[in-house]
């Protein structure tokens, strides 16, 4: 991409920790013009960025303002609590301006999916983690067996140090932690597309020696399951955590009673679970069909921790999650992606993905622990 006459404007929603480091990887290329909005001017202020990156006060629920800040942009990511994700969609479909965002919420994506097919602009929800580069992933094995058996998809961001009897430390939205601890979870089963509950059919694995539980959680297949369905035998994703971590929570959730009190689950987490910059991300898909006749396996994993990008360190999931959502960016602006309509995540070829400047945070050969500063 030509650094001349070519610099795209992009507008990021949403000042935390994920739309930060969105807005600094694209401002460091100097490929892309970032104006980060949010709400709180606290937020704008704290941001930490190694490039240029223009702040302005804007509360989203504000529509004229926010079609206002739309206007003559090349493309809108939202980094905004999903509850959020709908209503920049369809201020993006009002001024004709390419979309992306990072929504785990399926009524959400579904809602996109409806804007896209009138719209003369791409639309690219659930461009992160997971959704989003596992869905790559798992689809890009999909495609190399003859027929397939089974399709099992694992993602957790997890502390390196875990302290407390959770196991567990805040490393992204809580609103989106709670919502995909809570919402059905979408799954094939023996053939069928159906839903199965939050928080059950727990399991346990190793990898590295280190033993983890998995277990239901909403959100994270994508639009893999309308993709696979009648072409696979079982279909789903779990979440990764410490042993002991999904008893716990369903002690808080149904003995409790908070999955109906939302906003006091929330006001627990953030106020007795500490954040860490020091967290681990743990990727393991398994695909498992036939090839040539013969019933095989095979295995994607990966392990991808903190580092210092720039002048700033930055934890697994802020890389994971914004290196993500910038490749998707990066491929549009290139021509790599259709530039109209609604694309899957499945849409994205692997190679693609890892040969873009940004996907290569993601390069098995690059991913070893590493000492936070």
């Amino acid at each position: 991409m030509s650094r001349e006459n070519s610099v795209k404007e992009i507008l990021v929603v949403g000042a935390g920790h994920i739309g930060a480091t969105i807005a600094d990887m694209l401002a460091s290329t100097g490929d892309y013009a970032v104006t980060v909005v949010d709400r709180s001017q606290a937020q704008l202020d704290t941001m930490e960025s190694s490039a240029k990156i223009n702040k302005q006060t804007l509360d989203i629920m504000d529509t004229p303002a926010l079609e206002k800040a739309l206007a003559g942009k090349y493309a809108v990511l939202s980094a905004a609590p999903f509850q959020l994700t709908t209503r920049i969609a369809e201020a993006a479909a009002r001024t004709g301006v390419h979309y992306l965002d990072l929504t785990e919420d399926v009524a959400s994506t579904k809602r996109v999916k409806e804007l896209a097919k009138d719209a003369k602009t791409a639309f690219i929800p659930q461009c992160g983690l997971a959704p989003g580069f596992i869905s790559i992933v798992a689809y890009d094995l999909a495609k190399r067996f003859d027929t397939l058996d089974s399709v099992r998809m694992r993602v957790g961001a997890l502390p390196q140090f875990p302290s407390n009897a959770f196991n567990y430390n805040l490393t992204w939205s809580t609103d989106g932690l709670i919502n995909e601890y809570i919402e059905p979870c979408e799954a094939i089963v023996n053939g069928k597309l159906t839903k199965v509950p939050a928080l059950e059919e727990r399991e346990e694995f190793s990898l590295d020696g280190v033993t983890y539980e998995a277990f239901n959680t909403s959100g994270g297949l994508g639009t893999l399951c309308e993709t696979l369905e009648g072409k696979v035998r079982t279909l789903n994703y779990r979440t990764i955590r410490y042993p002991g971590h999904v008893a716990l929570m369903k002690a808080l959730l149904n003995d409790l009673g908070l999955r109906h009190r939302r906003e006091v689950l929330k006001d627990l987490f953030e106020n007795a679970l500490p954040s860490t910059m020091q967290d681990v991300i743990v990727i393991f898909v398994t695909v498992s069909g036939t090839k040539n006749g013969h019933l095989v396996q095979e295995t994607y994993a990966n392990k991808i921790y903190a580092e210092r990008v720039g002048s700033v360190v930055r934890s697994g999931i802020q890389i994971t999650t914004a290196s993500a959502i910038c490749a998707v960016l990066d491929m549009l602006a290139t021509g790599k992606l259709p530039e109209k309509g609604f694309i899957r995540q499945e849409d994205i070829t692997l190679d693609d993905f890892l040969a873009n400047r940004f996907g290569k945070a993601y390069a098995q050969d690059h991913n070893c622990a590493r000492l936070v500063a």
